[in-house]
């Protein structure tokens, strides 16, 4: 297995770290993960991009080894964005290659919007735009986050041993022991009595707000760039297939793929993401 670098990424407001596959010459591929994991989703489909991309995997703000968001900000998914377009002025990246998974393809679908002349291919796996709201839950979600806010902070659980920790995320994801490890050993510190998450515990604060569903639909009537969007079979439940088939509508040049598996394809089953993302870049350049 190859043993990416580390790098630290001064931001303004915090340092970010990120996980470099590849030649340093070689075209740039930007890796964002999902929510609670970090850079280590990619650890199984890194090394196989990286014959012929740079691939930068990024801890994501609160997640991994990057910096938690000061005491008065958020972790709202529009300031994610501006995270990462910081991100990749400070990198230098005038143009690269996007993908993201679950949170990260949200994060990416936006990033797409705010600056699509840098965006040469998006690439999409379980995820076309942010969590959306339909307006049900719309004043108790406003209520609770801010009730959140004003409770003390639990002590965080401190694990035995890293396996321990690794069968804690299992139970509560549903993916596999060897498939969680590369997540769960960027996501731990050790303290003196055993292991503790490196995550921020307000990640797991509910939004106060999120966009009406017709608001994202117009983000995403933004998206230029080649699109590429990778599903698991089942659908996963909070993203049902006609309300991505909805927003998949909404992008002009995109094509929608559907893979058996779950949530994290691209950990369970990388050569055949890896497949996935070599004919989604051949067919866009034909397109």
């Amino acid at each position: 297995m190859i043993t990416p670098t580390e790098q630290r990424i001064e931001l303004p407001h915090g340092k970010l770290t990120a996980q470099i596959w590849g030649d340093v010459h070689a075209p740039p591929l930007l890796a964002l993960h999902g929510w609670l994991d970090n850079a280590g989703s990619f650890a199984r489909l890194a090394p196989l991009l990286a014959t012929r991309f740079r691939v930068i995997a990024l801890d994501l703000p609160g997640h991994g080894h990057s910096d938690h968001a000061h005491a008065a900000a958020s972790y709202h998914y529009l300031d994610q964005v501006q995270n990462v377009l910081a991100t990749v002025d400070v990198l230098h990246l005038d143009r690269y290659v996007l993908l993201g998974h679950s949170l990260g393809a949200g994060i990416a679908s936006l990033v797409a919007v705010a600056s699509p002349e840098r965006i040469a291919n998006l690439l999409l796996i379980e995820g076309l735009g942010p969590l959306g709201d339909d307006g049900s839950h719309t004043l108790q979600r406003f209520r609770d986050a801010f009730a959140t806010r004003s409770e003390k902070s639990r002590p965080l659980r401190v694990f035995r041993s890293i396996e321990q920790a690794v069968s804690a995320r299992t139970m509560v994801s549903g993916l596999p022991p060897q498939f969680a490890k590369p997540i769960v050993e960027r996501g731990l510190k050790k303290v003196d009595d055993g292991w503790q998450w490196r995550s921020d515990p307000r990640l797991t604060r509910p939004s106060a707000t999120r966009l009406a569903e017709s608001q994202i639909h117009s983000l995403l009537r933004g998206i230029s760039s080649p699109t590429s969007l990778l599903l698991a079979q089942p659908a996963t439940f909070y993203l049902p297939s006609a309300l991505m088939q909805a927003r998949a509508e909404c992008v002009g040049n995109i094509v929608v793929s559907h893979m058996d598996g779950g949530h994290h394809l691209h950990l369970e089953h990388p050569q055949a993401v890896h497949a996935w993302i070599e004919a989604s870049l051949t067919s866009a350049a034909e397109r």
